[in-house]
């Protein structure tokens, strides 16, 4: 049962990169079309990434755990959202979440880059 559940999560984990690589995208024909209130849709979808981006590493947070049961043959598959539930923040931990994923490196990028060049360009 963990292996399926490692599979399902492993894909899921997988898609939520090519989601945040699709946002990301948007960002960057909208700049380069020259989108009407760019500045706030470039913040608008890196907010979005950033929320994508958390979720993903809830799913993140499972796998490790099921491949340290596989590893020990313990534990119980298919807890996702009990475990989490137990461990969500609350409001402004939730946000404080959301914040830290923003400011990640791979997330940053190209949000940072393209609000300066929308910056230098209005």
């Amino acid at each position: 049962m963990h292996e399926r559940e490692w599979r399902l999560l492993q894909t899921q984990h997988e898609h939520y990169e090519f989601a945040a690589l699709a946002i990301k995208l948007v960002a960057v024909a909208c700049f380069a079309f020259g989108a009407r209130g760019l500045l706030p849709l470039l913040l608008v979808l890196w907010l979005q990434e950033a929320i994508l981006k958390t979720f993903q590493a809830r799913l993140g947070v499972r796998l490790a755990r099921v491949e340290q049961m596989l590893r020990e043959g313990s534990g119980v598959a298919m807890q996702l959202h009990s475990e989490w539930s137990i461990a969500r923040p609350r409001g402004l931990g939730l946000l404080r979440e959301y914040a830290l994923s923003a400011c990640r490196p791979t997330v940053a990028f190209p949000y940072l880059v393209l609000l300066i060049l929308a910056g230098l360009s209005a």
